[in-house]
């Protein structure tokens, strides 16, 4: 199967394409990756990605010929692949399909459907549960079973149960849920850190985030029109939300939500290195950065809001190689920030930066503060800017 490799920007950041065959108008289709790496991990990257593309097709065939008793949980998923996806948006089927390659295809995924029982598929959530995943996750496994299993149903024609339908999912107890946690400085520093080696939307993002404790949705929506750069000062007004098919831009949370803040010059120097990077990426591709334009978008001229959840993952991809504990997420950023202004700014004006209706929600995200936490509260300013240069080092030089 054909791949191929491009250096899409230096040093080290490749473009891998893979072959996957034609559509059903006989146009070639591919399937792209970005890779951060020297290019002997990106060759081997490629030739990983290669061996998935060939495994996957091995369990394409035409709906037609699949429909009998015999049929499998991956026969079926890749029939609703074949006829279903098209209406969905490109990261709802990346999520999907990656559901499916960890958690389903080498496991329950081989079974056939006309042999599976409400028992069978309740062991394996169980033993998801018991392999450490979420309750999140689990939902989202189940549904991505059920819509499998449901089209099998219907197509055909009823000669397959699903038996998804009638299963009941484990219970997390309040002591299992993962408990999001405001970062310590140390691991804030070493998140800002690990911003060096990461795409610079992704790290103008976690610093965005880190530095005004905006919620990933209001971020995500953030516009070129919404930042005063000379003034230093953000516009949130505007948020983008989870959708079927996609994601969309709504509006905020709450009243409370529609707020300006300030900026500190780091984080400032850092959105102005990046408006410079999305120019010269617009002008080459012939289009150009306007006020409407999202801010970390990974779109040329910034047409296209970033999901929330790829910047989730973005993130948390980022922490682990940061080897920052595993229970501190995206959202715990807003936790630091809660934390840390909580000696220094008086509880109605906390809770006017954050957006938050009622003064009883600061108490909610704020963790207790130790002496130590005082500490790290009064020396997170200059924490940032020790980070500032590895982030937008370019910016900082030509200032």
């Amino acid at each position: 199967m054909a791949g191929s490799l491009r250096l899409v920007r230096s040093p080290d950041v490749y473009e891998l394409r893979v072959y996957v065959g034609r559509d059903s108008s006989g146009r070639v289709k591919h399937r792209y990756e970005r890779f951060t790496g020297n290019k002997r991990a990106a060759q081997r990257a490629l030739a990983a990605l290669v061996a998935e593309v060939e495994q996957a097709k091995e369990v394409e065939v035409e709906p037609g010929n699949i429909w009998s008793p015999a049929t499998t949980l991956n026969a079926a998923f890749a029939a609703w692949k074949l006829n279903g996806w098209q209406d969905l948006s490109p990261t709802t089927t990346r999520r999907y399909e990656g559901i499916w390659r960890v958690h389903v295809q080498n496991s329950i995924g081989l079974r056939k459907i006309s042999e599976l029982g409400s028992y069978d598929l309740e062991r394996f959530f169980r033993k998801l549960k018991s392999d450490g995943q979420s309750e999140s996750s689990v939902h989202q496994i189940r549904a991505v079973l059920n819509r499998t299993c449901h089209l099998a149903k219907r197509w055909s024609g009823g000669v397959l149960p699903n038996p998804v339908a009638e299963t009941e999912l484990p219970s997390w107890s309040m002591d299992a849920a993962r408990v999001v946690r405001a970062p310590d400085a140390t691991e804030v520093a070493a998140l800002l850190r690990a911003c060096a080696e990461e795409d610079p939307r992704v790290a103008a993002f976690v610093r965005f985030v880190t530095a005004t404790g905006a919620r990933r949705g209001e971020a995500c929506a953030l516009r070129w029109g919404d930042v005063d750069l000379e003034n230093r000062t953000i516009t949130i007004d505007e948020s983008i939300v989870s959708s079927r098919g996609g994601a969309t831009v709504k509006g905020p949370k709450t009243r409370a939500s529609i707020r300006r803040l300030s900026i500190d010059t780091g984080t400032a120097e850092v959105l102005a290195a990046l408006r410079k990077e999305q120019r010269g990426l617009a002008a080459m591709c012939e289009t150009s950065l306007g006020d409407e334009s999202f801010v970390f978008s990974f779109e040329p001229g910034g047409t296209t809001p970033p999901h929330p959840d790829v910047m989730s993952h973005a993130f948390a991809s980022l922490r682990d190689r940061a080897k920052v504990a595993g229970d501190v997420h995206l959202h715990s950023l807003r936790h630091f920030q809660a934390t840390v202004i909580d000696s220094v700014v008086s509880e109605r004006q906390k809770q006017a930066r954050l957006g938050w209706a009622t003064v009883h929600m600061a108490r909610h995200y704020t963790d207790a503060v130790t002496e130590e936490d005082q500490k790290a509260a009064e020396f997170v300013g200059r924490l940032l800017d020790e980070d500032r240069p590895q982030v937008g080092q370019e910016s900082r030089q030509k200032a």
